[in-house]
C-alpha cells in the first residue's frame, strides 16, 4: 500500500506538466524524440570528452564560413587580373552573400524537422563542393556560379553549429565553452587577409579555396563519427511557397544592398524596382507566415522576447560592426599603407580582447547563471570604441589605432554570443534550429546593409574630399572604388597625388565610423528591452545515434 498517495499524485501532475513543456506529447515515449532521452533510461548527457571531440568538428565548420568572408577579398585583385571581368568583380561577393543569406532559414527549419547532424553535413558538403570548383574557375562567371554554390553551404554552417551546441549543452553550462565560439569569429578576421595575401603572394589565389578542402573533411569525419544525435522525422509539411517567397525577398533587397550606389544610383528605376518587389515578397511572406500550419519562420517566436528583441540586436549589431569592420583594413592599407599580411596582423589586437572577454564572460554566466548586464555594457562599449574609431587620420600612431581596435574586441566579446544564449535558452525546443537561424540570419541581413550603406558613405565623402586635395583634372581620373580594392595602385601614382588620396581617404573613414555610433547606440537602447530569464540546466540532446 502507498503511504502518501497525494503526494504520488502531485509527482505524477508536476512530471507530465514538465513532459507537456518539453514537447513530450503525452503518453508519447520519449524513445526517438529529438533532445530527449530514450523512456526508462534516464539523461544520459554527453561527457565532457565527448562535447570537445563534437565542439572541435563544429568550430571547424564555423571557422569554414567566418573565414571565407575575409581571406577571398584580399584576392580579388589577382582574381581579376587573371581571369577578368572587371565589371563582373562584385558579383564574386554578391552570389555567395545572397545564397548564404537567403537559405540560412531554411536550413534551420529543416534541422528542426529532419534533424541537426544531417543538415550540418549536407551543409559542408555543399561548401567543400563550391570550393573545389571555385578554385578550378577558369571564368569569372564560372567564379560567380561557384561562389553561389559555396554560400549555399555556408549558409548552414555558422547556424547548424550554433543549434547543435544548443542542443547538446545547457544553457547554464554553455558559458565555460563560449570563448572558443568567439575565438573563431577572432580568428578569422585577422587569419583571413593574412592567408590571403600569403597565398596570393606565394602561391596562388586558387588556395584561398583549396585550404577549405582540407579543414572541411576533418569537420565531416568528426562529426560524423563524434556527434549521435536522438531524433525520430517529424512528419510536417515544409512550407515551400514561404520559402520561395522569402528567399525572392531577401534577394531583392540585398541587391539593393549591393548594387545600390555602386552599380547603379539610389534612385534609379532598377534599384526602386527591387525595393519594392523585395517588400512586396516579404509581406507576401509574412502573410503565408500567418496562415499556414508549420511556417518557415514562426511568428509566435518574435512573441518570446529574447528572440524578437535579440533578432533586431543583431540587425543593428551587424550592421555597425561589419560596415564598419570592413574598413579598418581599408584604413591599414590606404591611409598607413600597410600590406594585405600585416593588415591582418594589425588585427590581433581584436582577437585578443574578443577572446578573453568571450572565455570571462561565459565563465561568469556558467557560475552565476546571469547574462543581461553583459550586453548593456558591451554595446556602450562598442559605441564609445566606433567614437574612437572616428578620430583616425594620417597621423595617428599604430599603438592608438590598436588600443581602439582592442576595445571594439572588448564590447563584441560581451554581445553576440551572449544574445545566442539568451534566445536559445527561452524558446521550445522544438524551434530552437529555427530560432537560432533566425537571429544568424538578421545579423546576416544587417551586415549587408551595414556594408553597402558604409560603402555608399564613402564613396560619397570621397567625391567630396578628393576634389579639395587634387586638382580637377587629376581627381577626375581616380577611380576611388578600384584603389579601395586594390590599395597597391595607390603607390604607383606620383607622391603629390599619394598624400591628397590619403587625406581624403582618412577623412572620409571618419564618416564611416561615426555613422557606426547611433546604430551601436540604438542596440544599446534595445539591450534594455532584454530580460533575464532562469538558465535551464539540462541539455536538450542526450547519447543516442542519429
Amino acid at each position: 500500500m502507498l503511504r502518501h498517495p497525494r503526494r504520488l499524485m502531485r509527482a505524477i501532475a508536476a512530471a507530465r506538466d514538465g513532459r507537456r513543456r518539453e514537447g513530450v506529447p503525452p503518453g508519447a515515449s520519449a524513445r526517438g524524440m529529438e533532445g530527449h532521452p530514450p523512456s526508462g533510461e534516464g539523461p544520459q548527457r554527453l561527457s565532457a570528452g565527448q562535447i570537445r571531440v563534437v565542439f572541435g568538428a563544429l568550430m571547424l565548420g564555423m571557422l569554414l564560413a567566418a573565414l571565407d568572408q575575409t581571406i577571398v577579398s584580399t584576392a580579388l585583385p589577382t582574381i581579376v587580373g587573371e581571369l577578368g571581368g572587371l565589371e563582373h568583380l562584385s558579383w564574386v561577393i554578391t552570389a555567395y552573400l545572397l545564397t548564404s543569406t537567403a537559405s540560412t532559414p531554411v536550413y534551420g527549419k529543416l534541422s528542426d524537422l529532419y534533424g541537426r547532424r544531417t543538415m550540418f553535413q549536407i551543409a559542408i558538403v555543399l561548401f567543400t563542393a563550391g570550393s573545389l570548383l571555385a578554385g578550378v574557375s577558369q571564368s569569372m562567371l564560372q567564379l560567380i556560379a561557384f561562389r553561389g554554390l559555396q554560400g549555399l553551404g555556408a549558409g548552414g554552417l555558422m547556424s547548424m553549429a550554433q543549434a547543435i551546441i544548443g542542443d547538446i549543452v545547457p544553457p547554464r553550462e554553455r558559458g565555460r565553452y563560449q570563448g572558443y565560439i568567439g575565438s573563431v569569429f577572432a580568428f578569422s578576421s585577422v587569419a583571413g587577409p593574412l592567408l590571403g595575401g600569403l597565398f596570393t603572394d606565394r602561391l596562388t589565389w586558387r588556395w584561398v579555396f583549396y585550404i577549405n578542402l582540407p579543414v572541411a573533411l576533418v569537420a565531416l569525419v568528426g562529426t560524423r563519427l563524434g556527434l549521435r544525435i536522438p531524433y525520430r522525422p517529424m512528419r510536417r509539411p515544409i512550407d515551400y511557397l514561404g520559402s520561395a517567397l522569402m528567399v525572392g525577398g531577401v534577394s531583392c533587397l540585398l541587391l539593393v544592398a549591393s548594387w545600390g550606389g555602386t552599380e547603379y544610383a539610389w534612385d534609379s528605376p532598377v534599384i526602386l524596382g527591387l525595393a519594392g518587389a523585395g517588400v512586396a515578397l516579404l509581406a507576401l511572406f509574412l502573410w503565408q507566415e500567418s496562415r499556414v500550419p508549420e511556417p518557415l519562420l514562426p511568428l509566435r517566436l518574435f512573441r518570446v522576447r529574447s528572440f524578437g528583441v535579440g533578432s533586431f540586436i543583431m540587425a543593428t549589431l551587424g550592421m555597425a560592426m561589419f560596415g564598419s569592420l570592413a574598413f579598418v583594413p581599408v584604413y591599414l592599407q590606404v591611409v598607413k599603407g600597410a600590406s594585405a599580411t600585416a593588415s591582418g596582423l594589425r588585427l590581433v589586437p581584436l582577437m585578443m580582447t574578443l577572446t578573453l572577454t568571450s572565455v570571462t564572460v561565459g565563465r561568469f554566466i556558467s557560475l552565476t547563471g546571469r547574462y543581461r548586464a553583459f550586453p548593456i555594457v558591451g554595446t556602450a562599449i562598442m559605441a564609445c570604441a566606433m567614437l574612437l574609431l572616428s578620430r583616425l587620420d594620417v597621423g595617428t600612431p599604430m599603438w592608438e589605432v590598436s588600443l581602439y581596435i582592442a576595445v571594439l574586441g572588448l564590447g563584441m566579446g560581451m554581445v553576440l554570443q551572449v544574445i545566442v544564449l539568451a534566445t536559445q535558452n527561452e524558446v521550445p525546443f522544438r524551434d530552437l534550429g529555427t530560432a537560432t537561424s533566425g537571429v544568424n540570419f538578421f545579423r546576416s541581413m544587417g551586415g549587408a546593409f551595414g556594408v553597402a550603406i558604409f560603402g555608399s558613405v564613402l564613396n560619397a565623402r570621397l567625391h567630396h574630399y578628393l576634389p579639395r586635395y587634387l586638382p580637377a583634372q587629376q581627381a577626375a581620373g581616380l577611380d576611388p572604388a578600384l584603389l579601395t580594392t586594390s590599395p597597391e595602385r595607390l603607390r604607383q601614382l606620383p607622391p603629390p597625388v599619394v598624400h591628397a588620396v590619403v587625406e581624403a581617404f582618412a577623412r572620409s573613414l571618419h564618416w564611416v565610423f561615426l555613422l557606426a555610433v547611433p546604430i551601436v547606440s540604438l542596440s544599446f537602447v534595445l539591450t534594455l528591452l532584454l530580460r533575464e530569464a532562469p538558465l535551464r540546466e539540462h541539455a536538450h540532446i542526450t547519447l543516442g545515434e542519429e
